[in-house]
């Protein structure tokens, strides 16, 4: 099988290109849709992995975002069981172009397969409280987590979810963990950055409050923390934007914590 051939030797990815649905090729490859799902599970990560650090670096590169999750949505139908289809998926498009939703379906799909991995759960419950901020489903999900893995982290999980604040700490707490399983050196890389920016946010969030705490209001501007001494230094946003207060008080960075524009949502 040549794409197998290119697969393991070609250095990598510079076009996705078109995918045949995951239900048109599940019947038609048989039972040889378990080793196509990890081929193309595999060819969406040497892709991300190649062309990311390249974003990173400044080179003006579009990421084919519509064809690699639809690769890596044929690839979980063709192969549900497989770990690093729906890790990957989760580690990317919500954070890069905010598609949860459809990341959540993925997921759901697995966990048909999957009932004994806690983790799928964990990863919904945290998309549901995270980025779509419905923390009644959020709960749930952190719940089954819980009593699949007879773990009381995720317990405690669903028990903040139902509060408006520590939304931040919750994105701290993910990628953590995202970051433990993550195999490959590069894409790691590229989440350690985004931790880095979160526990800046947070660190100035708690300063917010801190600030409130001492003085009875909340500070207007950003500079008065360090006006005030509630903070020496403002930590530095790692993506290279500044940070600010918006008009709700809310901790932000003119980065957006991005490298650039991400590339739009293009069939």
């Amino acid at each position: 099988m040549s794409y197998i051939y290119d697969a393991l030797f070609c250095k990598g990815y510079e076009k996705l290109g078109y995918v045949p649905t995951g239900k048109v090729m599940k019947i038609a490859l048989g039972e040889f849709r378990w080793l196509m799902g990890e081929y193309y599970t595999f060819k969406a990560i040497t892709y991300y992995g190649d062309i990311k650090p390249k974003v990173m670096s400044g080179k003006r590169i579009d990421i084919e975002y519509y064809n690699l999750y639809r690769i890596m949505e044929t690839a979980i139908i063709l192969n549900p069981y497989h770990e690093d289809a729906y890790y990957f998926a989760q580690a990317v498009f919500p954070w890069d172009i905010g598609r949860v939703r459809e990341v959540n379906s993925l997921l759901k799909y697995v966990f048909r397969y999957r009932k004994w991995d806690f983790k799928i759960p964990f990863f919904l419950g945290f998309n549901y409280s995270y980025f779509l901020k419905q923390y009644d489903k959020a709960a749930l999900y952190y719940k089954k987590a819980a009593e699949i893995s007879g773990n009381p982290f995720f317990a405690n999980l669903a028990a903040k979810c139902f509060y408006e604040s520590g939304h931040t700490e919750l994105g701290i707490i993910f990628l953590n963990y995202m970051i433990k399983g993550i195999r490959k050196k590069s894409i790691r890389q590229i989440y350690e950055k985004r931790l880095k920016a979160l526990e800046a946010i947070y660190t100035i969030e708690k300063a917010v409050l801190e600030y409130k705490k001492r003085f009875g209001y909340f500070p207007l501007d950003i500079k008065d923390l360090l006006v005030k001494g509630v903070l020496k230094t403002l930590p530095e946003d790692p993506y290279g934007g500044i940070f600010y207060l918006d008009r709700h008080g809310r901790v932000r960075t003119t980065s957006n914590l991005m490298e650039r524009r991400a590339a739009k949502w293009k069939k």
